[in-house]
Protein backbone atom coordinates (compact mmCIF):
# COMPACT_ATOMS: atom_id res chain seq x y z
CA UNK A 1 0.00 0.00 0.00
CA UNK A 2 1.40 3.40 -0.98
CA UNK A 3 2.58 5.38 2.01
CA UNK A 4 1.98 2.50 4.42
CA UNK A 5 3.57 3.21 7.77
CA UNK A 6 4.57 6.76 6.77
CA UNK A 7 2.00 8.55 8.92
CA UNK A 8 2.21 8.27 12.67
CA UNK A 9 -1.05 7.94 14.62
CA UNK A 10 -2.49 11.08 16.13
CA UNK A 11 -1.53 11.64 19.75
CA UNK A 12 -4.26 11.81 22.34
CA UNK A 13 -5.95 15.23 22.53
CA UNK A 14 -4.14 17.66 24.78
CA UNK A 15 -5.75 19.13 27.83
CA UNK A 16 -7.53 22.44 27.20
CA UNK A 17 -4.97 25.16 26.53
CA UNK A 18 -3.79 26.99 29.63
CA UNK A 19 -4.28 30.11 27.55
CA UNK A 20 -7.97 29.20 27.26
CA UNK A 21 -8.97 27.77 30.63
CA UNK A 22 -12.37 26.13 30.82
CA UNK A 23 -14.22 28.70 32.86
CA UNK A 24 -17.73 30.01 32.53
CA UNK A 25 -16.68 33.39 31.18
CA UNK A 26 -16.89 34.00 27.45
CA UNK A 27 -13.67 34.72 25.57
CA UNK A 28 -13.53 37.69 23.20
CA UNK A 29 -11.26 37.41 20.16
CA UNK A 30 -11.01 40.69 18.21
CA UNK A 31 -10.36 40.06 14.52
CA UNK A 32 -7.63 42.32 13.19
CA UNK A 33 -9.13 42.00 9.70
CA UNK A 34 -11.29 44.97 10.73
CA UNK A 35 -8.43 46.96 12.28
CA UNK A 36 -6.57 49.88 10.73
CA UNK A 37 -3.62 48.24 8.97
CA UNK A 38 -1.74 51.53 9.03
CA UNK A 39 -1.63 51.17 12.82
CA UNK A 40 -1.94 47.43 13.28
CA UNK A 41 0.38 47.22 16.27
CA UNK A 42 -1.52 50.01 17.99
CA UNK A 43 -4.86 48.34 17.28
CA UNK A 44 -3.63 45.06 18.74
CA UNK A 45 -2.27 46.88 21.79
CA UNK A 46 -5.59 48.62 22.36
CA UNK A 47 -7.40 45.29 22.10
CA UNK A 48 -5.11 43.75 24.70
CA UNK A 49 -5.41 46.73 27.03
CA UNK A 50 -9.16 46.73 26.45
CA UNK A 51 -9.63 43.23 27.81
CA UNK A 52 -9.41 40.92 24.79
CA UNK A 53 -8.68 37.25 25.51
CA UNK A 54 -7.17 36.36 22.13
CA UNK A 55 -6.23 38.09 18.89
CA UNK A 56 -7.87 36.55 15.83
CA UNK A 57 -5.95 36.57 12.54
CA UNK A 58 -7.85 35.85 9.31
CA UNK A 59 -5.59 34.42 6.60
CA UNK A 60 -7.14 34.38 3.10
CA UNK A 61 -5.56 33.28 -0.16
CA UNK A 62 -7.90 34.53 -2.88
CA UNK A 63 -8.68 30.93 -3.88
CA UNK A 64 -10.58 29.23 -1.08
CA UNK A 65 -12.22 32.60 -0.35
CA UNK A 66 -12.52 35.65 -2.64
CA UNK A 67 -10.10 37.87 -0.75
CA UNK A 68 -6.39 38.09 0.04
CA UNK A 69 -5.21 39.17 3.46
CA UNK A 70 -2.31 38.25 5.75
CA UNK A 71 0.54 35.77 5.90
CA UNK A 72 3.15 34.59 8.38
CA UNK A 73 4.97 37.93 8.31
CA UNK A 74 1.90 39.68 9.70
CA UNK A 75 1.47 36.96 12.34
CA UNK A 76 5.09 37.48 13.37
CA UNK A 77 4.48 41.22 13.67
CA UNK A 78 1.34 40.60 15.72
CA UNK A 79 3.34 38.26 17.96
CA UNK A 80 5.72 41.14 18.74
CA UNK A 81 2.79 43.44 19.47
CA UNK A 82 0.97 41.31 22.06
CA UNK A 83 1.35 38.66 24.72
CA UNK A 84 -2.18 37.41 24.05
CA UNK A 85 -2.72 34.08 22.26
CA UNK A 86 -2.82 34.41 18.48
CA UNK A 87 -5.82 32.60 17.01
CA UNK A 88 -4.91 32.02 13.36
CA UNK A 89 -7.69 31.05 10.95
CA UNK A 90 -6.38 29.60 7.67
CA UNK A 91 -8.99 30.21 4.98
CA UNK A 92 -6.65 28.83 2.35
CA UNK A 93 -6.17 25.92 0.00
CA UNK A 94 -3.38 23.46 0.73
CA UNK A 95 -2.94 24.56 4.35
CA UNK A 96 -0.46 21.73 4.86
CA UNK A 97 2.08 23.84 2.98
CA UNK A 98 1.93 26.65 5.53
CA UNK A 99 1.09 25.22 8.96
CA UNK A 100 4.69 25.17 10.15
CA UNK A 101 5.33 28.70 8.90
CA UNK A 102 2.44 30.08 10.93
CA UNK A 103 3.46 28.08 13.99
CA UNK A 104 6.99 29.42 13.73
CA UNK A 105 5.66 32.95 13.27
CA UNK A 106 3.99 32.76 16.68
CA UNK A 107 0.51 31.30 16.27
CA UNK A 108 -0.92 29.64 19.38
CA UNK A 109 -3.98 28.10 17.71
CA UNK A 110 -4.23 27.20 14.01
CA UNK A 111 -7.62 26.53 12.46
CA UNK A 112 -7.79 24.62 9.17
CA UNK A 113 -10.92 24.17 7.10
CA UNK A 114 -12.53 20.76 6.75
CA UNK A 115 -13.61 21.65 3.20
CA UNK A 116 -10.06 21.81 1.83
CA UNK A 117 -8.64 18.68 3.45
CA UNK A 118 -8.99 15.37 1.58
CA UNK A 119 -6.62 13.89 4.19
CA UNK A 120 -8.01 15.53 7.31
CA UNK A 121 -6.51 13.07 9.79
CA UNK A 122 -3.04 13.76 8.41
CA UNK A 123 -3.60 17.53 8.44
CA UNK A 124 -4.77 17.55 12.06
CA UNK A 125 -1.71 15.52 12.96
CA UNK A 126 0.50 18.05 11.23
CA UNK A 127 -1.04 20.95 13.13
CA UNK A 128 -0.61 19.12 16.43
CA UNK A 129 3.00 18.23 15.69
CA UNK A 130 3.79 21.84 14.80
CA UNK A 131 3.36 22.64 18.49
CA UNK A 132 0.13 24.66 18.38
CA UNK A 133 -3.44 23.99 19.41
CA UNK A 134 -5.65 22.34 16.80
CA UNK A 135 -8.73 24.08 15.44
CA UNK A 136 -11.12 22.82 12.77
CA UNK A 137 -13.26 25.38 10.92
CA UNK A 138 -16.55 24.60 9.20
CA UNK A 139 -18.47 26.76 6.73
CA UNK A 140 -22.18 27.45 7.27
CA UNK A 141 -23.49 24.50 5.22
CA UNK A 142 -20.69 22.02 5.83
CA UNK A 143 -22.25 18.88 7.36
CA UNK A 144 -21.45 18.51 11.03
CA UNK A 145 -20.93 14.77 10.56
CA UNK A 146 -17.21 15.40 10.03
CA UNK A 147 -16.99 16.16 13.76
CA UNK A 148 -18.09 12.64 14.70
CA UNK A 149 -14.58 11.41 14.06
CA UNK A 150 -12.59 14.64 14.24
CA UNK A 151 -13.70 15.97 17.64
CA UNK A 152 -11.44 13.77 19.79
CA UNK A 153 -8.41 15.32 18.08
CA UNK A 154 -9.43 18.98 18.43
CA UNK A 155 -8.88 21.76 20.91
CA UNK A 156 -11.32 24.14 19.21
CA UNK A 157 -14.19 23.89 16.72
CA UNK A 158 -14.63 27.11 14.76
CA UNK A 159 -18.10 27.51 13.29
CA UNK A 160 -18.45 30.12 10.59
CA UNK A 161 -21.66 32.07 11.13
CA UNK A 162 -21.24 33.92 7.82
CA UNK A 163 -19.79 32.78 4.52
CA UNK A 164 -16.03 33.29 4.85
CA UNK A 165 -14.09 35.83 2.84
CA UNK A 166 -15.10 39.29 4.01
CA UNK A 167 -15.71 41.12 7.26
CA UNK A 168 -18.86 43.03 8.12
CA UNK A 169 -21.37 40.40 6.97
CA UNK A 170 -24.71 39.68 8.61
CA UNK A 171 -25.05 36.75 10.96
CA UNK A 172 -26.79 33.65 9.51
CA UNK A 173 -29.64 32.81 11.95
CA UNK A 174 -29.55 29.08 11.16
CA UNK A 175 -26.12 29.04 12.78
CA UNK A 176 -27.72 28.97 16.22
CA UNK A 177 -29.07 25.46 15.68
CA UNK A 178 -25.66 24.34 14.41
CA UNK A 179 -23.91 25.73 17.49
CA UNK A 180 -26.34 23.86 19.74
CA UNK A 181 -25.80 20.63 17.78
CA UNK A 182 -22.04 20.97 18.08
CA UNK A 183 -22.37 21.61 21.80
CA UNK A 184 -24.26 18.34 22.25
CA UNK A 185 -21.81 16.41 20.10
CA UNK A 186 -18.85 18.01 21.86
CA UNK A 187 -20.24 17.00 25.24
CA UNK A 188 -20.34 13.39 24.06
CA UNK A 189 -17.08 13.18 22.10
CA UNK A 190 -14.67 15.69 23.66
CA UNK A 191 -16.00 17.84 26.51
CA UNK A 192 -12.72 19.77 26.69
CA UNK A 193 -13.01 21.10 23.15
CA UNK A 194 -13.98 24.77 22.88
CA UNK A 195 -16.65 26.11 20.53
CA UNK A 196 -15.70 29.29 18.69
CA UNK A 197 -17.92 31.34 16.37
CA UNK A 198 -16.93 33.83 13.69
CA UNK A 199 -19.09 36.13 11.61
CA UNK A 200 -21.65 38.81 12.38
CA UNK A 201 -20.92 38.72 16.10
CA UNK A 202 -22.11 41.92 17.74
CA UNK A 203 -24.12 43.03 20.76
CA UNK A 204 -27.34 41.72 19.24
CA UNK A 205 -26.07 38.26 18.31
CA UNK A 206 -23.64 37.68 21.19
CA UNK A 207 -26.29 36.60 23.71
CA UNK A 208 -27.83 34.23 21.16
CA UNK A 209 -24.63 32.42 20.24
CA UNK A 210 -23.60 32.30 23.88
CA UNK A 211 -26.91 30.71 24.87
CA UNK A 212 -26.51 28.17 22.06
CA UNK A 213 -23.14 27.10 23.43
CA UNK A 214 -20.41 29.31 21.95
CA UNK A 215 -17.46 30.01 24.25
CA UNK A 216 -15.11 32.05 22.07
CA UNK A 217 -16.58 35.00 20.13
CA UNK A 218 -14.66 36.41 17.18
CA UNK A 219 -15.65 39.97 16.36
CA UNK A 220 -14.10 42.49 14.02
CA UNK A 221 -16.34 45.31 12.89
CA UNK A 222 -18.19 45.53 16.20
CA UNK A 223 -14.89 46.03 18.05
CA UNK A 224 -12.64 47.98 15.69
CA UNK A 225 -15.39 49.64 13.69
CA UNK A 226 -17.77 50.52 16.50
CA UNK A 227 -18.59 54.02 17.67
CA UNK A 228 -16.90 53.64 21.05
CA UNK A 229 -13.34 52.85 21.97
CA UNK A 230 -11.97 49.36 21.46
CA UNK A 231 -12.10 48.81 25.23
CA UNK A 232 -15.70 50.00 25.42
CA UNK A 233 -16.73 47.80 22.50
CA UNK A 234 -15.08 44.73 24.02
CA UNK A 235 -16.75 45.41 27.37
CA UNK A 236 -20.13 45.90 25.69
CA UNK A 237 -19.80 42.67 23.73
CA UNK A 238 -18.79 40.75 26.85
CA UNK A 239 -21.71 42.21 28.78
CA UNK A 240 -24.11 41.35 25.97
CA UNK A 241 -22.85 37.77 26.05
CA UNK A 242 -23.72 37.61 29.71
CA UNK A 243 -20.33 37.45 31.40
Amino acid sequence: MAGAGSVRPLPAPLQPPAILPRVSAVRIAPSILAADFADLGGAIGRAQEGGADLIHVDVMDGHFVPNITMGPVVVAAARRATSLPLDVHLMIEQPERYVEAFAEAGADIVHVHAEVAPHLHRLLQQVRESGVRVGLALNPLTPLAVLDDALPYLDVVLLMTVNPGFGGQEFIPASLERIAEVRELRNLRNPECLIEVDGGIARGTAPQVRAAGAQVLVAGSSIFGGHGSVADNIAALRAAAGS
